[in-house]
């Protein structure tokens, strides 16, 4: 028995560490640096927020397509861990790519992101998966939360030793030499992962004339026929799909929303991340504690309404102090709907086929990504040249205005896919998991 729950917390502890550095890739990539960067040196002005958006929603759109497919060749194939290392390996090789994407450079800016983004987004599907498989189902909840507090200090870490050579050195070039480090030390944080867990199903023998390609389709084609049986847990994939895009939203454009409301520096931009990222270390612990006593529909619930205030309170904001309390905030009432929402698909997932599940998660959420960023950057975009246009305001005011009008859209995401959470069943839905699995 000690054996046994030694090695549990080994692979807990890897299962974190992976978290730890993939949260550094979040932090600084999509939060902190490349995100403004892109925007601000490489593209410039209001078009910069459009391009921004385009190229996170083409991202998110090929990891709808594939995440279900992949996930239940994972599934059949016992294999979660090779697909984690092929899209993560993505990641870090583009990310360290990014190096080389200066003023102008807007091609590559956009297509080495896209492929970076895709390696993040894709090996999610299969970290998450590895979840059921590393903790009972009453230790979900306290495994993900764990998972997305750790994962907080790993953004928090590398902003940290990324921000002294910013400020430092004038110029880009350690701006870009931050990527390089992000790459390599999500890489680094990732290696545990792939020596201490194990995973415990098993490869399953292919019938003649099948691949794993066809055999994937099939399952793929038997989930949804008995889709009936997992109502609640469409109606929360429907409902996920909307509010994950409230937040996704929040965090693709909270620094450009920085730079272009309050003015802010890169290193501004780095000290705003490092609170957030503080913050959502106390949301996680506090939001999966909070499901453990009272429901993890509940705790889900709070958290969003929570981030509907804060966003609302975001519209109105005219100081920088201000948006830096907004952003602690928010780090709290974000982590919390990102790891309830998580541990609840587990929940609801029947044994065997938490790849899968996640798979048609993964679908909910990258869908949701993909429409919501490409929504805001063509609000703020549209809205800015009609401020200039038919107000006469200045590029400048008239960018600001747009970025008001753009995050209104956050708020409305929100609300309606809280209203849709409300009528999800979620003891109905961990029973039809428990039916499907006996």
């Amino acid at each position: 028995m000690f054996s046994k729950l030694k090695t549990m917390n080994r692979e807990h502890l890897a299962w974190y560490l992976y978290d730890f550095g993939n949260s550094a890739y979040a932090a600084v990539v999509l939060l902190a640096v490349y995100s403004a960067y892109f925007k601000g040196a490489v593209v410039g002005g209001a078009e910069g927020s459009r391009l921004w958006g385009i190229a996170v929603g083409i991202a998110m759109l090929v990891v709808a397509v594939v995440a279900p497919v992949l996930g239940a060749i994972a599934d059949f194939s016992a294999s979660k861990k090779r697909f984690l290392l092929m899209f993560s390996a993505v990641t870090w090789v583009f990310t360290a790519l990014l190096f080389f994407v200066q003023k102008g450079d807007i091609l590559i800016g956009v297509v080495f992101f896209i492929l970076a983004e895709i390696g993040y987004r894709g090996g999610q599907v299969f970290y998450n998966s590895l979840l059921p498989e590393i903790a009972t189902p009453e230790e979900l909840g306290k495994v993900s939360g764990n998972g997305w507090a750790i994962g907080s200090l790993g953004g928090i870490l590398c902003l940290v030793l990324v921000l002294p050579p910013i400020v430092l050195v004038d110029g880009t070039l350690m701006v870009r030499l931050s990527l390089v480090f992000t790459a390599v030390f999500f890489a680094v944080s990732a290696i545990p992962l792939f020596r201490w867990i194990d995973e415990r199903a098993e490869a399953k023998p292919l019938p003649a004339g099948e691949n794993y390609v066809s055999m994937a389709f099939k399952r793929l084609a038997a989930t949804l026929k008995s889709i009936r049986r997992f109502r609640e847990f469409v109606k929360f994939m429907i409902s996920f799909l909307i509010y994950n895009d409230g937040i996704i939203m929040a965090l693709d454009f909270a620094a450009i929303i920085g730079a272009v409301l309050f003015g802010m520096t890169q290193t501004q931009l780095i000290i705003f991340m490092i609170i957030v990222q503080i913050t959502s270390v106390a949301g996680a612990y506090i939001f999966a504690a909070f499901g453990e006593r009272v429901g993890y529909k509940r705790s889900l619930i709070y958290s969003i309404l929570m981030m509907m205030a804060i966003v609302i309170w975001m519209i109105f904001a005219q100081s920088l102090t201000v948006f830096f309390i907004i952003g602690a905030f928010a780090g709290f009432a974000l982590t919390g709907v990102q790891s309830i929402s998580r541990t609840m698909v587990g929940q609801f997932a029947p044994k065997g086929q938490s790849a899968e599940f996640f798979g048609f998660f993964a679908i909910a959420g990258r869908t949701s990504s993909f429409i919501g960023p490409t929504i805001y950057g063509i609000i703020a975009f549209e809205a800015a040249q009609w401020f200039m246009k038919q107000r006469g305001l200045t590029e400048l005011l008239a960018e600001q205005n747009g970025q008001r009008v753009a995050v209104v859209s956050i708020a409305i995401f929100l609300l309606v896919g809280l209203v849709l959470l409300l009528f999800v069943n979620e003891k109905k839905a961990r029973q039809a998991a428990i039916d499907e699995t006996a």
